[in-house]
């Protein structure tokens, strides 16, 4: 029997195909089949989702995540990860390769599509391994994993030291058309380093991590995509550095692209101040300069994509003193409503918004979604954006609570996400929800 939806009243916001309408969007056995001016009714045996007040978007996707699974299951798994993704707007994420065993062969990527599979939540696309064991000595079976289901290759975490070694996985990865996405960190200068080095981390004592530790393996690493001509995507950019290289690249025409995190557009080292381990990632929270270049990247197009960097850890791993606490925050749950932000304080519209967590991560990866283009798999969000709510850490979807931004007031969140036409997260929206007779 066939399933008809109809999304109607909404704003359509569609940044592919440059729709930002107000539209009802038909749905038919979990594929788009319609996009059109609202009004012309449901008809007998559809779904009616009254999206008044809302925005219809394709469904975001999060091209960085840790869902831990397998290995570390008391942190994360791909059910736990998955519904918080879904909490979040996200129709789909990938997922990056440390896990215990490393996703470096075809048997653990199957294990985790698998997995997704039986959470039967939201789209999950493994991320493999750049060098075996992510020990930056031995290329991972990249053709293999590939085979298996991988979308892209990537250390993440662990910074590819060697520029020898980063440039046979570029011509690699290039000749099965995946991206290699880099953790840029030269830890000759970064030299154990916790927080951003900087007027903060003198004042609290404790070591620091200069820029120049990101940006000089930014530029080392467009070097090679521009002599290889493969594809390199800079994760979690958080230097004014980095930004203009990445611009600079671009406009030489290199195969490059860039990401910024919401915690690295939204705060600053001040949030470290009292010690706060909830605040220790990697690469650091960095100086005002610097947030204000990644929001004029993200602006811009410079920095394509937004991702949450989505890092869970048990509490015991960050309720301990700042230099042993381990790196990373939550962000799934938290990251549309930081986005939404940067419509005010930034300057940057809706659209760009949603090209950047949607559009531009379904293109770099090359998987389904990304627009609401007729034939297209019904994945969508629906997002009220002025929706108030406060962040309580203890009612995540996802297993972890390590966040900033508890008790923060936020305006804009996701009240239903729909993955191939079925609804996987539902809120109360502004209007309601009926069968129709």
């Amino acid at each position: 029997m066939s399933s008809r939806l109809l999304i109607a009243g909404g704003t359509v916001v569609d940044p592919a195909n440059g729709v930002h309408a107000s539209c009802d969007v038909l749905v038919l056995d979990g594929e788009i089949v319609e996009v059109a001016a609202p009004g012309h009714g449901a008809g007998s045996g559809v779904d009616l989702l009254d999206a008044t007040g809302c925005l219809v978007v394709p469904g975001l996707i999060d091209m960085h995540v840790h869902l831990r699974e397998p290995g570390y299951e008391y942190k994360e798994t791909i059910e736990t990860g998955s519904r918080a993704a879904a909490v979040g707007g996200f129709t789909a994420v990938a997922c990056m390769a440390n896990t215990n065993p490393v996703n470096d062969s075809a048997a653990v990527t199957e294990t985790i599509i698998e997995k997704a599979r039986a959470a039967n939540l939201v789209r999950v696309y493994p991320i493999g391994a750049v060098t075996m064991g992510l020990q930056g000595e031995q290329l991972a079976e990249i053709g293999e994993m590939r085979r298996a289901g991988i979308v892209a290759v990537s250390d993440d975490g662990q910074p590819i030291m060697s520029g020898e070694l980063m440039r046979r996985a570029l011509e690699y990865a290039g000749m099965f058309g995946i991206p290699v996405i880099a953790h840029e960190e030269d830890r000759g200068i970064a030299c154990g380093g916790v927080m951003h080095e900087g007027a903060v981390s003198l004042r609290l004592g404790l070591k620091g991590v200069p820029s120049a530790a990101e940006t000089v393996m930014v530029a080392r690493d467009i070097a090679l995509a521009e002599q290889t001509g493969g594809r390199v995507h800079i994760a979690h950019v958080s230097a004014a550095g980095s930004v203009e290289l990445i611009r600079s690249a671009k406009a030489r025409g290199i195969a490059v692209t860039g990401e910024a995190s919401p915690h690295h557009f939204t705060l600053t080292d001040a949030a470290v101040d009292g010690y706060n381990t909830n605040a220790k990632m990697n690469p650091p929270l960095r100086c005002e300069s610097d947030v204000a270049a990644v929001r004029a990247g993200i602006r811009d197009g410079t920095l394509d994509v937004i991702a949450s960097d989505h890092a869970p850890h048990h509490r015991d791993e960050k309720d301990v003193e700042f230099d042993a606490a381990l790196n990373g925050i939550v962000g799934l749950e938290t990251a549309l409503p930081l986005a939404l932000r940067l419509i005010a304080e930034a300057d940057i519209p809706i659209d760009t918004l949603i090209r950047a967590m949607s559009t531009n991560p379904a293109r770099i990866l090359g998987v389904p979604g990304g627009s609401l283009s007729v034939g297209a798999p019904a994945d969508i969000a629906i997002i009220d954006p002025k929706r108030r709510w406060r962040v309580d850490p203890a009612v995540f979807a996802s297993k972890s609570r390590n966040t900033p931004f508890g008790g923060w007031e936020m305006e804009g969140q996701a009240v239903a996400t729909i993955v191939g036409g079925r609804v996987v997260h539902r809120a109360t929206i502004s209007g309601r929800r009926r069968k129709s007779a």
